[in-house]
């Protein structure tokens, strides 16, 4: 897609920074203040612009020629992962100051990407709560190569191609898989979780079914289901590259350290700047670990304060096919000695050890 564009850069190696007995907190008290600031103005107007963008982008794929299609299917797919991430400050609470506004406006931007807004929303706090920790974290976690190996061959493959050149699928499958089944959360949760996942099914019964009386099974293809893929592409290449580099470690329990993790272990990543306005900088993400309140208008700002005291102790890079191709090259198994291996260092690795 946008990856041949840009200048291709690979992460920063940055050394597993010196302060062990660093308190996230203490990270969180170097921000400035009016950083954790809710601004109603900027909170509505980001979402108007962004619902504005998304109207005019459906308009364009139903009045233009088929040459036009395949870039506003890009434009689309990604104004809509606008939304998830305006969604996504609804999660942390950081787009509104009442609950149930946040509740409210994350539901409906969720609806159209068929994403239930509860379960995402506590399985992605508790991301946030176990980030980078071995067995915890449930974003992009490599599998163990004992794990691995007792896994059956097609388990294996798909797991070697999410982790390689088919990882803008990966978001897909996360989607699918955790998110749907509330018997899997309890209390509250179940309760919520069910409401979430019982709006968006209905909202599909309904919207799915019109859709492809009214336009065709081509019109459900163009107008949700190709702006959709766009929209996992974009989530799945965020989230791996936001805690993923050949030196970023999944750390067991007992050495964990949040400071550690949130700070050291999350990725800033330059894209293209209209893909950086659509999506409201969620690439500027090592703000966003260090405190959840922060909002999404306001993570520059509190990524410049980090960079004053932290300097290049933070892991930069630039969105490009070598940045990627580093990535789905080697992060693939765990590794306690070097963070990752490689589906071809495990091989060899196992062909030694059989012979």
């Amino acid at each position: 897609m946008t990856i041949s564009i840009v200048k291709e850069s690979i992460i920063n190696s940055v050394p597993k920074t010196t302060t062990a007995s660093l308190r996230l907190k203490d990270v969180v008290q170097t921000l400035p203040r009016e950083v954790f600031t809710k601004n109603r103005r900027k909170a509505w107007t980001l979402l108007l612009v962004n619902v504005l963008i998304v109207g005019l982008s459906y308009w364009g794929l139903a009045i233009a020629p088929w040459f036009l299609l395949p870039p506003l299917w890009i434009l689309t797919g990604t104004a809509l992962t606008g939304f998830f991430v305006l969604g996504h400050d609804c999660g942390h609470r950081s787009f509104a100051n009442r609950r149930w506004v946040n509740n409210l406006v994350g539901h409906l931007l969720f609806l159209p990407l068929i994403y239930p807004f509860h379960s995402w929303r506590i399985l992605h706090n508790y991301h946030h709560t176990h980030t980078n920790k071995l067995e915890e974290d449930n974003a992009w976690q490599p599998f163990m190569p004992s794990f691995y190996a007792s896994q059956p061959g097609w388990l294996q493959s798909l797991y070697q191609l999410i982790r390689g050149r088919v990882w803008w699928v990966g978001s897909i499958g996360h989607w699918a898989l955790l998110h749907f089944n509330w018997t899997k959360f309890k209390g509250k949760q179940r309760s919520q979780v069910k409401f979430s996942v019982l709006v968006v099914l209905g909202f599909a019964a309904i919207a799915f079914p019109l859709l492809l009386a009214t336009t065709g099974l081509w019109g459900f293809v163009k107008f949700w289901l190709l702006p959709w893929l766009v929209y996992h592409f974009w989530m799945s290449t965020f989230t791996i590259v936001h805690h993923t580099a050949p030196d970023i470690p999944f750390t067991p329990s007992h050495e964990w350290n949040a400071a550690q993790a949130q700070l050291f272990g999350s990725v800033h990543c330059d894209y293209p700047r209209w893909v950086e306005f659509l999506c409201h900088d969620i690439n500027v993400h090592i703000p966003h670990h260090v405190s959840t309140a922060i909002p999404s208008y306001n993570l520059r700002q509190a990524h410049r304060a980090l960079k004053e005291r932290w300097g290049d102790q933070l892991r930069e890079c630039r969105f490009s096919w070598s940045l990627m191709k580093q990535i789905t090259d080697q992060c693939h198994l765990y590794s306690a000695d070097d963070c990752y291996q490689s589906f071809k260092d495990y091989r060899n690795q196992r062909n030694l050890s059989n012979g």
